[in-house]
C-alpha cells in the first residue's frame, strides 16, 4: 500500500493514502480512501496489487527451488510491475 502511495502521480491523491495506512486499521482506512475519495485509482490498484503478489509467488517458488531461477527472472522480466497513473 505504501508503494503504491508513493507511486501515484497525483501527489494529493498519494498523501491522502499515505496518511490513510498510518496506525490501526490501515487496510480499512485504505480501502475506504481508495473507493470514496478516488475510484478512479482502484483498477490501478487491483493491476498492482495482484501483479505484486504474482511476483513475490514466483520468486517464493525460486527460493525453495521449485521452479528453476531462470524460469522466475524471465518471468520477472516479462510481466514487470504495471505503471501507476
Amino acid at each position: 500500500m505504501q508503494d503504491f502511495a508513493e507511486g501515484v502521480t497525483d501527489d494529493r491523491a498519494g498523501r491522502s493514502l499515505a496518511h490513510a495506512i498510518q496506525g490501526r486499521g490501515a487496510f480499512r482506512r485504505f480501502k475506504d480512501q481508495l473507493s470514496e475519495e478516488y475510484p478512479n485509482l482502484l483498477p490501478a490498484w487491483f493491476a498492482f496489487s495482484e501483479a505484486r503478489a504474482v511476483r513475490r509467488a514466483v520468486e517464493w517458488l525460486a527460493e525453495e527451488e521449485l521452479i528453476d531461477q531462470g524460469v522466475a527472472d524471465r518471468y520477472l522480466t516479462d510481466h514487470p510491475q504495471p505503471d501507476l497513473p
